[in-house]
């Protein structure tokens, strides 16, 4: 609670307030960002409050935009908020570090302290479940308008997984509950979240024909710029079918492969293995069981696969009732 009461007296004390988040924004990140600012503005309609970052993602344009604003005049007199983020390295806003004060708040790994305040909640499995705890913290003096609990609420859905995910507790089946009680379409949600395109399902299928396995349970897959354009998909919309291959038994690691104009995005996804390790050593990062990287050279795809596939090796010989 005392980090909490900093972080409350703070956001009174400043009368500019600046949140960033992390490059390639997901729905957590989107969500804490867009959510966070609507409950302050709500709250405090007096001060001047900004959510700001240069990469978005369409699929959550529904939540509303960020704002494209000259914050050069601000900065230094103001307060800024970085969320979602576990590195300073994946801010998406060149000048944070130039402002008056700063304060981090995460549930990633607790890897890099960055901030002036480091607010990071590893037992929470959402940024959004942070915001919200937050929100219900200060209850009586902090307002939720719909905005903001239809953007915690993305953030809660897409970070567990609807739910499914280790770290979903009754507390956050409370939290979602409390969003919920505003009166948001969660219908309208999940239609926003998990409609696809055509195209996007034809490559679903051809993935289901083609992805490939290591020895000791990884399946992957290598979505080339070929593939993309052949099927009409963003690099956005094929990362996002990870999922793909979350279900089959005995691949505890399942692994993306998405080739971008200069490096190969990687999306690393694992029941019970632990993956986030392997991401940071390709410079990514993010839970024990959902992670991302980045690689440079496609022979590196060969190398994180057979990483990986000790890793699960080691696992089922000290699991070996797992499936």
């Amino acid at each position: 609670m005392k980090e909490k009461q900093q972080i409350f007296d703070l956001i009174k004390q400043y009368d500019d307030i600046i949140i960033v988040r992390h490059i390639r924004p997901d729905g957590d990140c989107i969500g804490s960002t867009i959510g966070l600012r609507d409950i302050l503005r709500a709250s405090f309609p007096h001060k001047q409050i900004y959510s700001v970052g240069n990469d978005d993602s369409q699929y959550l344009a529904f939540l509303g935009a960020e704002d494209v604003v000259d914050l050069t005049n601000v900065i230094a007199q103001a307060l800024v908020i970085v969320v979602d983020t576990a590195t300073s390295d994946r801010i998406d806003y060149a000048f944070w570090k130039e402002g008056q004060y700063t304060i981090k708040i995460d549930h990633h790994l607790r890897v890099e302290d960055y901030a002036d305040l480091n607010y990071v909640r590893e037992d929470l499995p959402a940024t959004a479940a942070i915001i919200t705890d937050f929100w219900f913290s200060f209850k009586e003096e902090l307002l939720m308008p719909q905005s903001a609990a239809q953007a915690l609420f993305v953030g809660l859905v897409t970070d567990t997984g609807r739910f499914k995910y280790r770290g979903v507790n009754s507390l956050v089946m409370r939290m979602a509950a409390e969003l919920i009680a505003t009166d948001i379409d969660i219908v309208d949600i999940y239609a926003h979240l998990y409609i696809k395109s055509k195209e996007s399902f034809h490559l679903q299928g051809y993935v289901l024909n083609h992805y490939r396995t290591s020895p000791h349970g990884v399946a992957y897959m290598f979505i080339t710029k070929r593939l993309q354009k052949k099927f009409k998909v963003t690099i956005e919309e094929a990362s996002a079918l990870v999922n793909t291959l979350d279900s089959i038994k005995g691949y505890l690691v399942w692994i993306f492969f998405v080739q971008g104009k200069e490096k190969i995005r990687v999306r690393l996804r694992s029941r019970f293995v632990d993956v986030n390790e392997l991401a940071g050593e390709y410079g990514g990062g993010g839970h024990r069981q959902a992670s991302g990287a980045t690689l440079s050279h496609r022979r590196q795809i060969k190398e994180m696969i057979a990483k990986a596939d000790l890793l699960v090796k080691q696992y089922k010989k000290d699991h070996p009732e797992v499936f």
